[in-house]
């Protein structure tokens, strides 16, 4: 989709040569004369995006090695700050003018320090972001980016791809953000993008888009003003009464209830537009915002909730089945008269869980224990599990038990393992409820067999929740 959209912004159909876009790119930084760099930054986006995916790949390899730091500047200039000897006892305070002397030649020092630890390909980003079109054009190039990595980890491409991350994190600060209420009223070039970017559930025609646009809906996006007419994020807000627990409530074409009646504000989609933004949490903001918004309008609003995915449940839940399933079965092998399994052995059922699926499940789905009939059945083709009240009443209270100690108790570096459990819970929400078979749809019984969750954003506790999950992991569960 990114090479798709850089194809159509450059209007190239053919690949320029490597070395002249390699050119153009050395003088995109290294120009001076200011009423010439708009046509030589023009040229090297064009030519960037004409260049095949390999070619890109070079050359952002090029701009990471020979446009970063000086580090025999850094190595000489670290030399001569070592050198230096602190005469005063306090480092932050001087007694006397040679004192001042000597800490006006550690400022210097320092000051030059700052200066050669700025790669030069910083120049370049710079001068992009003040150009026009240049900050979409460093959206799509961090999208590459990160491409690249994905397919490669290459420590010269981490580091720039840090710096430009920490780059646009700055330039797209909130001040500079634009919010809007998207409205049927809109463009309808902003709807089509509205339509294309909806990430979490499609929009299926022009009334499921009227509907989530209308009475007792609202939509809110962040716009920058130098990418006019497309929003970098956008929200979609359901009003009602209650919590809703499944996202039929939500998209069935039902009639809303007057919107002066909702007391809950529920946030059921969540979408990015820009895939080189991944890892500048906008979401943060633009919840606050709207928070803020709805509050102001409808003040007899007093629950903020979600709707959320579980995205990473079943992969993690089906890798656990099988690998459960394969060292049972090399124990079975190795402990044929029935000794002590291995250690790392976890029957991950209940002994009524695993009576019930046992009993309830058609010969098709046999297995050798509980783990492999649970395997076969959700792995079974077009979910065939859903459509049998007896399957469902048996899979539900293990799913929604592993579900919980999925975004409970998994974690990654100290934070939740799933994705979306952790945007939220870094943002200062709470895990409310998980809801059974929540989202029958294909995508929904996919990622999590349905099951979805609400997080709850309680107002005057969001800065203290983020606050405690940011440093101690920890963070505040109603389930």
């Amino acid at each position: 989709m990114i090479h798709a959209a850089t194809s159509v912004l450059s209007g190239n159909h053919y690949e320029r040569n490597f070395d002249i876009v390699k050119e153009s790119m050395g003088l995109a930084i290294s120009l001076n004369k200011t009423e010439s760099l708009d046509v030589v930054l023009d040229d090297f986006s064009e030519g960037y995006f004409s260049l095949s995916n390999e070619n890109r790949k070079k050359l952002v390899t090029v701009l990471a090695k020979e446009y970063d730091l000086n580090r025999i500047q850094v190595r000489e200039l670290l030399k001569q700050y070592l050198g230096l000897e602190l005469r005063s006892g306090n480092e932050g305070e001087s007694s006397n003018v040679d004192d001042e002397n000597m800490f006006s030649t550690f400022y210097r020092i320092e000051r030059n320090l700052r200066q050669a630890l700025k790669p030069t390909y910083n120049v370049l980003f710079e001068r992009l972001n003040n150009h026009p079109a240049g900050l979409k054009f460093l959206s799509l190039l961090r999208a590459d980016i990160l491409s690249f990595l994905g397919e490669e980890n290459i420590p010269c491409l981490r580091a720039l791809d840090s710096c430009l991350k920490e780059k646009l994190s700055a330039w797209l600060s909130p001040a500079v953000l634009e919010l809007h209420q998207i409205t049927w009223d809109d463009s309808a070039s902003l709807l089509e993008k509205i339509v294309t970017y909806e990430a979490v559930h499609p929009i299926s025609n022009l009334l499921d888009l009227k509907r989530r646009l209308g009475v007792g809906r609202r939509c809110f996006g962040y716009f920058h003003p130098a990418i006019p007419g497309e929003p970098l994020i956008f929200i979609e807000v359901a009003l009602l009464k209650n919590v809703a627990q499944t996202i039929q409530e939500v998209l069935l074409d039902v009639p809303s209830i007057p919107e002066h009646e909702a007391a809950c504000a529920l946030f059921y989609s969540i979408s990015s537009t820009q895939p080189g933004l991944a890892g500048i949490n906008l979401g943060k903001f633009l919840i606050k915002r709207m928070i803020t918004l709805v509050k102001r309008d409808m003040p007899q609003v007093s629950t903020f909730a979600t709707l959320s995915p579980i995205p990473g449940f079943m992969q993690w839940l089906l890798s656990k089945l099988a690998s459960q399933s394969v060292m049972a079965k090399v124990d079975n092998m190795e402990q044929p008269t029935g000794g002590p399994g291995s250690a790392f052995q976890e029957n991950l059922l209940e002994p009524d869980e695993e009576r019930m699926l046992k009993n309830s499940s058609p010969v098709t789905y046999a297995g050798k224990n509980g783990m492999e009939v649970m395997l076969n059945l959700l792995t079974s083709k077009n979910y065939e599990w859903t459509s049998s009240a007896e399957l469902l009443s048996a899979l539900k209270p293990p799913l929604m038990r592993l579900c919980a100690r999925y975004l409970l108790q998994e974690k990654k570096r100290g934070k939740a393992l799933d994705s979306v459990a952790n945007f939220h819970l870094q943002n200062g929400a709470m895990v409310e409820r998980l809801n059974w078979m929540a989202d029958r749809s294909e995508k929904g019984l996919h990622q999590s067999g349905g099951i979805m969750v609400n997080y709850v954003y309680r107002v005057e506790y969001i800065e203290q929740y983020a606050q405690s999950y940011f440093s101690t992991g920890t963070y505040t569960c109603f389930m």
